[in-house]
């Protein structure tokens, strides 16, 4: 194998050498009588190889350095297979320099990674074929490995990689620390580390888009025809930067317009078919991370890195066109492509091994695209509240065109789409759905009364007129939302301001399924002649879960006129936290405030003196998911009330953290969680002074004074 490498890359043998070599060891293994296996399996290697080689061998030739960079790996993967670290470490680093010639400084790190995996941190002796080509002067495989993590973590930095440079570090600190004691080696690593912490929060870093990329025809090269790969783009580089660099690197492609997969006429023509689309990467959020106030600059990360699944979504028509609303019969097919390797990697793209496609019904279209604007219109508001110097132009696009009817036809399309009769008779199965997205279309209020509060504050001479059609549209849409699907109150940790440690500002991102737990949902039972809401509630916030609520009437509930509870039933997941349920009062910007005998209301007292809200409900986190009875059910732990259908119904969805507080009997809204303590401190003596034992006098700690000197 050795020796078929060098004569090949000294630029002997062609692709008729490969097959002549292929058929005459082929004809004398087989009639060898003990070579007829593994003799065969001997030339069909070789022949492999060769293969390769002369890929290679033909793409250096090449202008394009990407061609070059796939015959590299494909070759290198080679004599990965086979054991040969020798050859491979040399091709190796035959990818870093083609990766740092085109800046590709974090797939460099990764190309580098590989190197380092295969040593030790051991004081064992490096062999010869483990050093790498520009060998640094090292006598064990530990210290060869120090310098290699010292380079790749420098590439990192350069690629702006911040997480996988405190990643290695954290493993060079430990060997520094506990193996080496180089001390001052290990300051010089933290003080860096220490910049890495700083640039996550700080530096701006651009996502980069990915490209789903199809080359189709027997024109192409056999390392991409008929095959898709997914490519990741540069900082700032867009589709159409990538599509006339695509068509530059082959010039007599044909550029496809659809994105649906080609027939089999396209695939076997001898032509050159290049199909490009962008692809949105799935996150993959660490558990560690979940439903916990991560920082956006954290989660940023996550959404373009550690990905191998990615989506692209087409709209179908199923049925005729029905020209009054588009929203009724338009399907989403959407596409699942799974790569080989995550992104990224020893490559900026990699070739797509697995292609899974669903269809999404319009209804199920509807509640993701209310989720997403939700979602975004929470985050944009937090970002407004706690970076006041944001320019407001992009809270008041946003606004208009979810608030104007004008603009994108209100939440009218959905009503005449779905919240119908007819429709209900056609697919009663879609019952949970369609409550689920009036549950979301309520939510949206408050939402949007946060944003149009704050435009109002950055209110200039120019946006004024905006602003009054903002506020005039608003105040309609919200009057006709609250009557139709209820008022939903905004758990308060969703909207107070979070500092770290520093004072610094921490900015979390709330996800759709966060905002929709974090809430308090005031419903009333459709058998029942009242209703639960304070409609004219210009504070209430809302906020939901995935379970289904009765439909809702608009009808105010007198104290007087208040009733026992009836319990709750949980058809769905058995997740519901089992809770009293009391006489209930109204107030004017809250829902609903629980009246609780005088000594179990002592026992639910905060700090601050004022009564607990009622206890979350713990339902599940899936989106369709969802909960149906006409009668729920709420059970206390000792024995259930005694059902009873004519009294109102509220729900309450705060987090399941506020739940496990108010299980304590702390207040609903958790205090700021205390700087980190020592194992034996029970407390923060800066944070809670009645905590600290006093102090002892210093009368009591001075020694007594010396005795008179004598003469």
């Amino acid at each position: 194998i050795t020796k078929l490498d060098q004569e090949v890359e000294g630029g002997r043998g062609d692709e008729q050498y490969k097959i002549l070599l292929e058929k005459l060891l082929l004809e004398h293994c087989r009639k060898h009588k003990y070579l007829s296996a593994s003799g065969e399996t001997f030339a069909l290697l070789v022949s492999s190889l060769l293969e390769n080689l002369l890929d290679y061998r033909t793409i250096m030739h090449d202008e394009s350095k990407e061609n070059r960079m796939s015959c590299t790996v494909n070759v290198l993967n080679f004599y990965k297979e086979k054991k040969r670290e020798d050859i491979y470490i040399r091709y190796l680093y035959k990818l870093r320099d083609l990766h740092t010639d085109c800046e590709n400084f974090t797939e460099a790190a990764y190309t580098l990674l590989l190197h380092a995996e295969l040593l030790q941190w051991s004081e064992k002796p490096c062999v010869p074929h483990l050093l790498q080509r520009d060998s640094y002067y090292v006598y064990s495989q530990q210290e060869l490995k120090e310098k290699l993590y010292q380079e790749i973590i420098s590439f990192f930095d350069r690629g702006k990689m911040w997480e996988k440079a405190i990643q290695l570090s954290k493993e060079l600190a430990d060997m520094y620390e506990n193996k080496v004691f180089d001390y001052e080696g290990l300051g010089h690593l933290l003080k860096k580390r220490a910049t890495f912490y700083e640039n996550i929060m700080k530096a701006m870093r651009p996502q980069p888009e990915y490209f789903a990329v199809g080359y189709y025809g027997q024109g192409f090269p056999s390392f991409l025809r008929n095959k898709i790969f997914i490519y990741r783009g540069k900082e700032y580089e867009r589709r159409e930067d990538f599509n006339l660099k695509l068509l530059t690197q082959f010039p007599s492609a044909e550029k496809m317009t659809s994105t649906a997969p080609p027939g089999e006429e396209i695939k076997s023509s001898p032509k050159q078919h290049v199909q490009c689309f962008i692809v949105k990467p799935v996150m993959n959020l660490p558990p560690n991370y979940k439903d916990k106030p991560v920082p956006e600059q954290i989660l940023n990360y996550y959404r373009a890195n550690e990905v191998q699944q990615f989506t692209h979504s087409r709209p179908v028509r199923k049925g005729e066109k029905d020209p009054d609303n588009e929203f009724a019969n338009m399907w989403i097919e959407r596409t699942t492509y799974t790569t080989a390797y995550s992104f990224p990697g020893i490559l900026k793209w990699f070739e797509v091994k697995q292609v899974s496609t669903e269809e999404i019904s319009p209804l199920e279209n509807a509640i993701e695209t209310m989720e997403l604007t939700n979602e975004k219109i929470s985050n944009i508001v937090q970002q407004h509240v706690w970076d006041r110097s944001l320019p407001v132009h992009p809270l008041s696009m946003l606004l208009n065109g979810i608030v104007d009817p004008a603009v994108m036809g209100g939440y009218t399309n959905y009503e005449k789409a779905f919240f119908t009769e007819k429709y209900l008779q056609e697919h009663p199965e879609d019952q949970d759905k369609i409550e689920l997205l009036k549950q979301l279309i309520a939510l949206q209020m408050p939402l949007l009364a946060e944003g149009i509060r704050i435009h109002g504050e950055k209110l200039t001479e120019q946006l004024k007129p905006l602003h009054d059609r903002l506020t005039a549209c608003f105040k309609e849409l919200k009057k006709k939302v609250e009557k139709q699907y209820g008022v939903i109150t905004l758990h308060p940790s969703l909207t107070e301001r979070k500092q770290s440690r520093s004072g610094s500002v921490v900015l979390p991102y709330i996800m759709s399924s966060t905002l929709r737990r974090l809430s308090v949902t005031s419903v009333a039972s459709s058998v029942v002649s009242t209703s639960s809401t304070s409609s004219d509630s210009a504070s209430s916030r809302p906020g939901s879960d995935g379970s289904v609520l009765e439909p809702l009437l608009e009808r105010r509930i007198s104290t007087a006129s208040r009733a026992e509870e009836p319990p709750v039933k949980d058809d769905g997941d058995n997740r519901i936290s089992k809770l009293k349920r009391k006489d209930w009062s109204i107030s004017k910007s809250q829902v609903i405030v629980e009246k609780e005998p005088e000594t179990e209301l002592t026992s639910k007292m905060g700090m601050s003196g004022k009564a607990q809200r009622p206890k979350s409900l713990q339902l599940g986190e899936s989106r369709l998911t969802l909960l149906q009875s006409s009668s729920l059910q709420q059970s206390t732990p000792c024995s259930p009330p005694p059902i009873t259908p004519k009294t109102p119904r509220t729900q309450s969805f705060p987090s399941l953290q506020a739940d496990a507080l108010a299980n304590t009997g702390l207040p609903s809204t958790p205090p700021p969680p205390p700087p980190k303590s020592k194992p034996y401190e029970n407390s923060n003596p800066r944070n809670s002074v009645e905590a600290a034992p006093p102090l002892p006098s210093r009368r009591e700690a001075k020694p007594p004074p010396p005795p008179p000197k004598t003469r």
